[in-house]
């Protein structure tokens, strides 16, 4: 987790789609980004935070990343950098391993840009992740999630095994914004240009999801946590939206889950940013 909850005042314009009968009659009923741009399957990664508060950075550069593929038309295939973002946003986003606010990771992207990077000890861009990998709420071969990472130092330089000059790697917003909580605006955005960063108040029950569209029933408040929205759906008369964890893939349905869609369930379509990618020259 790591979200830092109704910090204040959004310091995204809102975007509005105000649709019309005609716009909303033509949403589907299910959708799922993985199958809608199939030349992007770095979609339907699942990345891990570790031991580190940094969900808010994870669903922000994750859904970065979907977007510059798709709008690039599958030319594009990058991985926008969750340890860059973490360790030189700074106070701007909040406190790195320790929690951050995902709106201002967006804000970060148009006004500084972020350089490229893969999972831990991938060897992947410019500054993949240094946090490694570990169970978090599962039984598995990884250590337990144990305590708190260190935020990692901001170096502004590429790996060594990397060509490319840090500010020569990086990518940039054209235009970022906050998607008005409404369900329909949130569908329409999704199916426009692309997933979304979405945070969310996490329950007890939440931990020991498999399966199924989750509905909090028990347990005690925990924190605030982000994560991607690629989709959506009804099961068994329950309409979804579905979402990317960053636990890794033995977490949840391989690493994804399903949530109460309409209801703003635990705050899920309170807080919806996105932006739409700068083209590189």
């Amino acid at each position: 987790m790591g979200s830092i909850l109704n910090p204040g005042m959004p310091s995204l314009r809102t975007k509005s789609y105000r649709l019309s009968l005609e716009e909303t009659a033509a949403l589907p009923p299910e959708f799922d980004a993985r199958k809608a741009w199939p030349k992007c399957s770095i979609i339907g990664e699942i990345r891990d935070q570790g031991n580190c508060g940094s969900c808010w950075a994870f669903g922000a550069v994750e859904a970065m990343s979907d977007r510059i593929c798709i709008h690039s038309n599958g030319t594009e295939v990058v991985r926008i950098s969750a340890d860059d973002l973490i360790s030189c946003c700074g106070i701007k986003c909040g406190f790195g391993c320790n929690g951050g606010i995902p709106e201002n990771a967006w804000k970060y992207w148009v006004e500084d840009g972020i350089v490229t990077g893969g999972l831990y000890d991938s060897h992947d861009g410019c500054r993949p992740y240094e946090i490694p990998p570990c169970e978090h709420h599962t039984e598995g071969n990884l250590p337990d999630c144990h305590g708190n990472a260190r935020t990692p130092k901001c170096l502004r330089k590429c790996a060594d095994n990397y060509s490319v000059e840090y500010n020569a790697d990086k990518y940039f917003a054209a235009s970022v914004y906050n998607v008005r909580a409404n369900e329909l605006e949130i569908m329409k955005e999704i199916i426009t240009n692309g997933p979304v960063e979405a945070d969310f108040i996490v329950y007890a029950d939440f931990l020991t999801y498999r399966s199924g569209v989750y509905q909090h029933v028990k347990g005690g408040f925990l924190g605030g946590h982000a994560v991607k929205i690629l989709g959506w759906g009804e099961e068994n008369g329950a309409k979804y939206w579905l979402c990317a964890n960053s636990w890794n893939s033995d977490w949840g349905d391989g690493g994804f889950f399903k949530i109460l869609r309409g209801h703003n369930h635990c705050g899920i379509e309170g807080d919806i940013n996105a932006g739409i990618p700068k083209p590189r020259k």
